[in-house]
């Protein structure tokens, strides 16, 4: 039974609660460790200690090392590793290793107190008394703890070396008062590593289960894959940017260790809800795409249709031979020729319509309604339209390769992302994931979707990841669509979009100035896309 009508051992209780609820609020693993084994040499006034967790292996690891006499502190926050290998819990032949103090207290879960190493019988301290000879130390008494968790598993060890006397400051044996203290000590920071180690590993099932769901919307579709996991990174450094910056509006602008979390989960997650978006619209590389590319039938078709252009000129020129009609027979051959060209020249202006690459003019679609009403004899022998109404809409698309229903569908995967994520149970400290990650579409001047927001109604972190979209999917080199844009194209399409009130202005200048599209590039574009930027001929920039 502890004596507590001691002051001074008043005085190590009071300081035994002070380390308890310092565990409980730590997060930081090194300083955790770092607490327990400080804390447990202050109360014991012990020289030396050393703190070991078990790992998979069964082996005990050397985590902290610290020493007064010697002046010694390895391992945790110090950044210097400790120079000895893991003590084996068993031995090669599969036997327990009860010669080794600390392995011994782990095996049989029980607290070795050792008055003098050099007189211990039963233990094997052959290690001790080398580091001694080599150090000049004098390794006396031990006192040896296991920690244990929730389960009675235990997880580390604690172990100090020689207990001082407050008054002689001579070495003397560790008391069972003392015992106690650093048993209670023990327990405490058990829990609190547990704590520790449950809070880490259920963040690491978190990030690893978002990143496999980013990664399975990458590998839906062939066109964008990379995307759910470049739009963090860019996000993040643009970010850091801002927070960095010191002058302009958003030299204010600061992000706390977790809403900088926070944004980076919004990053991954930003496009989840196209797991429901169909591959068919998703992929759709081409405008007359649907399980083929129907570009190669239409290129049939043309064929076929001069095949049967050149048997009326083959039965005209029959009839103008029985006539005897050279002129007419040549006229009608000279009519083939052109024929056949125009076919061609049709043919070629379909294929780079159906591309989607290049901007659509009115007189471009007037040539394919032009086109479509050419006539072909069909199966049934009936003169139709050279192309269908679904064929005329699908080619005559503006942009792009995708109609008005298509891009519909693909832009309700924000509204599936917002409805997903705003469905989940979030931690205080993640509320915010559904505002950032369905924010990238929106314009500053009201005019994106899905909610029309206003810049004043977003937040600096959703903008940020409007442009760290944009930029990524204009530098993506496997979009089906479109060249992977150079810096300085995707840059002079940005400055457009501040000019026209669709990014955020100062995140843009940020962008540009700290050179973060350089800092991307060289991470993720190939060197042919890393050109020269010149900052005076971006629209709209102010440096």
């Amino acid at each position: 039974m502890i004596e507590t009508q001691n002051p001074y051992l008043l005085k190590r209780l009071e300081r035994l609660n002070a380390i308890g609820i310092a565990l409980s609020v730590e997060r930081d693993n090194n300083r955790l460790l770092e607490m327990i084994l400080l804390g447990a040499k202050e109360i014991t006034n012990a020289d030396g200690g050393t703190l070991y967790t078990i790992t998979n292996d069964k082996h005990l690891k050397f985590e902290i090392m610290s020493n007064k006499t010697l002046n010694m502190a390895l391992g945790g926050t110090t950044g210097k590793e400790i120079p000895f290998l893991p003590l084996p819990l068993y031995l090669a032949d599969g036997s327990p290793n009860l010669t080794t103090v600390a392995a011994y207290a782990t095996l049989k879960d029980k607290t070795v107190n050792i008055e003098n190493a050099y007189l211990a019988q039963d233990f094997d301290f052959t290690g001790t008394r080398k580091f001694d000879e080599k150090t000049g130390y004098h390794s006396q008494s031990f006192l040896t703890i296991p920690m244990k968790n929730h389960e009675a598993e235990v997880i580390g060890i604690l172990q100090l070396i020689n207990a001082i006397d407050v008054d002689t400051q001579k070495i003397i044996p560790f008391s069972a008062a003392n015992q106690s203290l650093v048993e209670s000590l023990a327990s405490q920071a058990a829990v609190a590593m547990t704590n520790h180690n449950l809070i880490e590993g259920l963040k690491g099932l978190f990030e690893a289960f978002i990143e496999l769901i980013a990664e399975a919307i990458d590998q839906k579709s062939p066109y964008t894959g990379g995307h759910c996991k470049r739009v963090p990174e860019l996000t993040m450094m643009l970010a850091q940017a801002a927070i960095d910056t010191k002058t302009g509006p958003l030299s204010d602008f600061t992000l706390s260790e977790k809403e900088f979390y926070e944004l980076k989960i919004a990053g991954w997650l930003h496009d989840c809800g196209k797991v429901t978006t169909p591959e068919s619209v998703m992929d759709k590389s081409t405008k007359l795409s649907t399980i083929y590319d129907r570009i190669h039938c239409i290129d049939q078709r043309f064929e076929l249709l001069k095949k049967q252009f050149e048997c009326d000129v083959l039965k005209k020129q029959i009839i103008a031979l029985r006539s005897n009609l050279q002129s007419d027979f040549v006229t009608v051959d000279a009519e083939l020729e052109t024929f056949k060209l125009r076919c061609d020249s049709n043919r070629e202006f379909l294929r780079q319509a159906n591309f989607g690459s290049e901007h659509m003019t009115l007189e471009d679609q007037q040539r394919v309604y032009d086109i479509a009403a050419i006539k072909i004899v069909n199966e049934k022998g009936e003169a139709v339209p050279f192309l269908s109404d679904e064929e005329i809409y699908n080619l005559n698309i503006i942009r792009g390769t995708l109609t008005a229903e298509e891009r519909e569908v693909i832009n309700n995967h924000i509204v599936v992302t917002i409805n997903m994520l705003e469905s989940l149970p979030y931690p205080k400290a993640l509320q915010r994931v559904p505002e950032y990650a369905g924010g990238h579409h929106e314009r500053m001047d009201g005019t994106g979707y899905p909610k029309g927001l206003t810049r004043d109604q977003m937040s600096v972190p959703a903008r940020v990841m409007g442009i760290a979209d944009i930029f990524e999917a204009l530098t993506s080199k496997d979009r089906p669509y479109k060249k992977a844009k150079t810096l300085s194209e995707s840059l002079h399409i940005l400055g457009n979009m501040k000019l026209k009130h669709h990014i955020d202005p100062d995140l843009f200048d940020i962008f540009v100035r700290e050179k973060i599209y350089l800092k991307y590039g060289q991470l993720f574009l190939e060197p042919e896309q890393i050109d020269e930027v010149d900052h005076s001929k971006i629209p709209g920039y102010n440096p």
